[in-house]
């Protein structure tokens, strides 16, 4: 293995994050915040932790292949969320290292789960930062770093399979540094233009990058305990489209910018999302009618929601933990269905569940026809029998986490409602859940245990398992 070049890239990240924190610095300057003093020492630690990495492990051969790209992934994004939790800490805004981490591995996951109670008395540096971290962990650190430094080797395609979620990755363009820089430029253009949209609707310059910060990661962090609710139909509705936007496989818009209008019309994935937004929304809309003012404002309650749970973005304009239990349960499986693959999204993803459908499909005809033979496609392509296997296997693995980390979690005092949503909502990478976690409360009463256990549940769902799998596993090491 390839040692040197995974801490030569992992010291890299850590000395990219130094340099991201200089923004929150500057919104803290502006403000004239003592935040500015903790967000300052955190980068000054991060570029000294970076800088001795990579001195000590300057690699002679820079490629990457399956297991060191798995590998950098994993200890990259816990090495960032370590370092990342020292400016809540060293300001003393979140007082216990552990609840500090808990917030920035769920900014960086974009899982928007928090511990917070009183988010409006966070400083402005510190409320940047916390939403800044869902943008950045959106597309990836990683892939951020492939765009940017030309000095990592084109071959390096296994950090972005590591990285970017969903169970096919593949370039846009021969080479991937390339394919990383399309990535982000569409990410950027997408956010700067929400920015403005939201600008256009009064919403403060502050506020409108922080709450398009969290749309693009599909993290929701904002800036208020009521999330979006306080304000206007139109910036709801602004929010609303721009979480349908990132919930789609970036990918799609690659092919728009090249003319290849076809192509992203036939996309399944992107027919099928549409058509689980539109039926849930409509479901839950007939559902909750009797209990709004009118139809419309119940129609944008349900369309909120229903895009802020499948996108994994965890906004809220409202306490849906008040619903009837129907549209609850709605709320629940979209949980578990997430966004498209090769989007910012979490949970099990669209594209796996066409997938094990088209399975099922085969399987069963295999029963009716045992001599029958026949290839499964998806967007059009024949899949390869290991592609299918995989997704098979990715499920197992992610059921038998899932419940296993409700099991441990079941040792906390709360009933089984709010232990299931939170389990849920953090490996998922959603935010609230119900219950004691539910869109009004916070994560704030779990043990430090409990926020331990958590965060590594929202690390394996962002990560999709593996790479968090194959970092931890001792073979790993011992392995020549």
């Amino acid at each position: 293995m390839n040692r040197r070049m995974v801490l030569y890239t992992v010291g890299t990240a850590v000395k990219i994050e130094a340099a991201l924190l200089l923004l929150p610095a500057a919104c803290a300057l502006i403000y004239k915040e003592n935040s500015l003093k903790a967000i300052l020492i955190s980068a000054a630690i991060c570029l000294a932790a970076g800088f001795a990495l990579t001195l000590v492990s300057r690699p002679g051969n820079k490629v990457i292949y399956a297991r060191e790209g798995f590998i950098t992934v994993a200890l990259a994004w816990i090495a960032l969320s370590a370092f990342g939790a020292l400016p809540f800490y060293i300001s003393g805004e979140i007082p216990s290292y552990i609840d500090a981490f808990f917030e920035t591995v769920s900014g960086f996951t974009t899982t928007g789960s928090s511990i917070l109670t009183d988010i409006e008395a966070m400083s402005k540096g510190l409320l940047f930062w916390r939403s800044f971290t869902h943008w950045i962990g959106g597309m990836g650190v990683l892939v951020f770093i492939m765009a940017v430094i030309p000095s990592l080797s084109d071959r390096n395609m296994h950090l972005l399979r590591a990285e970017v979620p969903g169970p096919i990755v593949g370039k846009l363009v021969p080479r991937i540094r390339h394919t990383a820089r399309i990535l982000y430029i569409i990410y950027v253009v997408m956010t700067v233009i929400e920015i403005i949209l939201l600008i256009i609707g009064r919403m403060p310059v502050f506020e409108a990058v922080v709450h398009a910060f969290g749309t693009a990661g599909t993290g929701g962090f904002g800036v208020k305990s009521d999330s979006i609710a306080g304000y206007s139909p139109y910036l709801q509705w602004v929010i609303t489209v721009f979480m349908l936007l990132f919930g789609i496989n970036f990918n799609l818009y690659y092919l728009l910018l090249i003319r290849r209008f076809k192509s992203v019309f036939k996309s399944s994935e992107l027919w099928v999302y549409f058509g689980i937004v539109a039926s849930s929304t409509a479901a839950i809309t007939a559902n909750i009618a009797a209990s709004y003012e009118s139809f419309s404002t119940a129609f944008r309650a349900s369309a909120f929601q229903v895009v802020s749970i499948i996108t994994t973005t965890g906004y809220a304009t409202t306490d849906f933990d008040r619903w009837p239990v129907f549209s609850k349960m709605i709320l629940l499986t979209l949980m578990f269905v997430g966004a498209c693959a090769g989007s910012t999204g979490g949970g099990f993803k669209i594209a796996r569940i066409i997938i094990l459908a088209k399975t099922v499909k085969r399987e069963l005809k295999k029963l009716l026809h045992p001599r029958s033979v026949s290839a499964l496609k998806f967007e059009g392509k024949a899949l390869s029998e290991s592609t299918v296997s995989s997704v098979s296997s990715y499920l197992s693995i992610y059921v038998f986490l899932f419940f296993a980390v409700l099991v441990l979690l079941c040792f906390e005092s709360f009933d089984l409602e709010t232990n299931i949503s939170a389990v849920a909502a953090c490996f998922n990478n959603i935010g609230p859940g119900f219950g004691a976690v539910g869109p009004t409360l916070s994560f704030a009463e779990y043990s430090p245990f409990a926020k331990l256990l958590l965060s590594l549940a929202m690390l394996l769902g962002r990560l999709e398992i593996y790479p968090l799998f194959i970092a931890l596993s001792p073979s790993t090491w011992t392995k020549k």
